[in-house]
């Protein structure tokens, strides 16, 4: 029997980098990608306050969650292989550590960095969080 590996997906490229890797050393794994709503990144912009402007901006961030998805299934396939897919809202670091103690995951396999992370930053803080707070092993990806 395999390990039971949590891939966080967040549209980057380090993710897809990370689900490659963990489809390629772990191949009789169970992956589950997981992908956490940030309600932060709403920012304080003048039309976050505009009524149902939260409703929009939470059915964007689900379609976007859907593409992933589908992104992951895709490279899956590449591999032959099938994925598991979840959502979950919250701090990305604290839902992805909860989410892995939570459904005795075996390992962490995340990118160095996010979307939103910067190509010379070494380790971004949603891993470096990760990492320090994880109780099993994380494997971050460049």
């Amino acid at each position: 029997m395999g390990k039971r590996l949590l891939i966080p997906m967040d549209g980057s490229e380090q993710a897809v980098h990370a689900l490659q890797f963990g489809l390629k050393e772990f191949p009789s794994s169970d992956i589950t990608i997981l992908h956490v709503i940030n309600p932060m990144d709403t920012g304080f912009s003048p039309q976050a306050s505009l009524p149902g402007y939260a409703e929009e901006w939470y059915k964007n961030a689900e379609e976007n969650a859907a593409e992933i998805f589908t992104e992951a299934d895709d490279i899956a396939g590449e591999f032959d292989r099938g994925v598991d897919t979840e959502q979950v809202v919250g701090r990305p670091a604290r839902e992805i550590v909860t989410y892995a103690k939570d459904n005795d995951v075996d390992q962490i396999v995340m990118g160095s960095h996010g979307r939103t992370g910067v190509s010379r930053i070494l380790l971004g803080s949603v891993a470096k969080n990760v990492v320090k707070r994880s109780p099993i092993p994380v494997t971050v990806v460049r």
